[in-house]
């Protein structure tokens, strides 16, 4: 029987969201994507998984598009590069209790899921995976922010309200540079 590796999926945009993942330890991040995208209703158009600390800063990227990989390049260099989702495999990143993704859902406004690995156990026969074994409170609207069901606002928003204009941070000095 197959590892299952079950995760733990928040939104800072919604403090009552959540979603609980289980997926098979084979999975793809690709499939993980097309899961996570089918289970919040969102279509599948630009989104990457990032690698990320216990301060959830971001690591190495896995995007939806194959970047390709020169075979010339730098082995230093072809660490950095962000490796295409179907390529890599829950298990292949995956390793302990309190791992953590990020999943960049709008690429264009940084809005992310934040995942971790909350455990993994052998698949119960008779149960198909992936699956979602808690679901709580709606995802965020994917392409409007302003859309979504949290009470909270942004942070941003808060910060410039206190201000009437922008002049308060000087003068364009530099508009009529000449270069």
């Amino acid at each position: 029987m197959s590892m299952i590796l079950r995760f733990r999926m928040l939104s800072d945009e919604n403090d009552a969201f959540l979603r609980e993942y289980e997926m098979p330890y084979d999975a793809t991040l690709l499939d993980f994507n097309d899961y996570i995208c089918r289970s919040l209703h969102y279509d599948s158009d630009m989104a990457s998984f990032f690698l990320s600390d216990a301060e959830w800063n971001k690591g190495r990227e896995f995007t939806l598009m194959d970047m390709g990989f020169d075979e010339d390049m730098p082995e230093e260099m072809a660490d950095q590069m962000p490796q295409y989702m179907g390529n890599v495999t829950l298990g292949q990143i995956m390793h302990h209790n309190r791992d953590r993704l990020i999943y960049m859902f709008d690429m264009l406004a940084e809005r992310a899921f934040y995942l971790e690995l909350t455990g993994a156990d052998v698949a119960q026969e008779g149960v198909r995976y992936p699956r979602t074994s808690a679901s709580e409170a709606a995802a965020p609207d994917q392409y409007d922010a302003s859309a979504e069901s949290s009470d909270r606002g942004s942070i941003f928003d808060e910060v410039m309200s206190e201000f009437d204009d922008f002049s308060d941070y000087g003068s364009d000095d530099y508009a009529d540079d000449e270069y």
